[in-house]
């Protein structure tokens, strides 16, 4: 298993923090990503924890940007621009693959407010929320590793390794270098354990 959390997922659910950029890593395989959305399946507001997570590990949005989104921004469109709330620059964001989730998700919702409203008040559910969401769901599925980022860096990853273009992913998450973006996403992880693997003296 990757990662090495000193801190038990039960004791940061408690005091609602975010796990260090370092310690969360990406979902690397086809069965972690099915056995999270199963985990969410199961969750309160399973519908809306759910679309979280696919805008997340298909956008490579910040948690951040994701949380504020609202039903206008999205609703019938295959693309739109937001400016990220941590760099402020624009980005244009593609969510033709995740078309028809939206859509199904709106069915009988409102035709405008937030897209992930919380349950208290009238806001959008805040980065903490989306965190207990994300480490709930990480903890049933027994993976230690898993925080806001995990969204993030399971789209660079996947992206990576499909496309092997890490000049273009750099771009895209507004890195300053390449080393960063492989280390970002946990390839450079993966790197230096191949390289060791059969190293002996």
């Amino acid at each position: 298993m990757y990662g090495n959390v000193n801190t038990t997922i039960k004791q940061y659910i408690e005091r609602g923090d975010n796990m260090s950029v370092e310690n969360v890593q990406p979902l690397r395989t086809a069965e972690e990503i099915k056995n999270m959305r199963e985990a969410l399946a199961q969750t309160n507001d399973a519908e809306r924890n759910l679309l979280l997570f696919n805008i997340g590990i298909n956008t490579g949005l910040r948690i951040g940007d994701i949380v504020k989104l609202r039903i206008e921004d999205v609703k019938g469109r295959s693309s739109i621009v937001i400016r990220e709330g941590k760099t402020k620059k624009p980005r244009t964001v593609y969510l033709d693959a995740i078309m028809a989730d939206i859509a199904d998700y709106l069915t009988d919702k409102p035709s405008e407010g937030w897209l992930f409203p919380s349950r208290k008040g009238d806001g959008h559910i805040t980065t903490t929320q989306a965190y207990r969401i994300l480490a709930g769901a990480g903890e049933r599925c027994g993976y230690d590793y898993i925080g806001t980022h995990t969204l993030r860096k399971t789209f660079g990853y996947h992206y990576y390794q499909r496309t092997k273009d890490v000049a273009t992913l750099m771009e895209i998450f507004n890195h300053s270098d390449q080393a960063t973006t492989k280390r970002y996403i946990g390839i450079r992880d993966d790197e230096i354990k191949e390289s060791l693997r059969d190293f002996k003296l």
